[in-house]
């Protein structure tokens, strides 16, 4: 969806899920965009049957709408959500390799890693 990053989609997606009640500007302000992309991010999730629109029949203020995940939108936040920890699980295994580079530098150069460690614990 244009407009939109994959976290950011993941992100309306579960709020959505959590509280389908939630208007349209508590969305925009829970995402921080602007209540026009909110709107247009809504529209287009319900253009590709993501999302569907329904009234609360008993409540009297017929105002009232609920933005519910359809079984494509829920697909759709798995594939997400499994896309998204596939990425994180690989930048932590890069940080980990990195970290571990870092460390063999510093021992290599006479600097002990175990200085790293007290500054970390916030001594001196």
């Amino acid at each position: 969806m244009p407009g939109l990053t994959d976290p950011q989609r993941l992100e309306l997606l579960k709020l959505l899920q959590e509280q389908p009640q939630m208007s349209q500007r508590d969305l925009a302000q829970a995402m921080g965009v602007s209540l026009g992309k909110a709107n247009y991010c809504l529209n287009a999730l319900m253009e590709k049957g993501l999302v569907k629109l329904e009234r609360f029949r008993t409540n009297p203020d017929k105002r009232n709408y609920a933005y519910l995940l359809t079984p494509a939108g829920l697909k759709e936040k798995t594939r997400i959500t499994m896309e998204f920890l596939r990425y994180k699980v690989a930048e932590y295994e890069a940080l980990e390799k990195e970290i571990a580079q870092l460390r063999g530098d510093l021992e290599n150069g006479g600097i002990q890693s175990a200085g790293l460690s007290e500054q970390q614990s916030g001594n001196p």
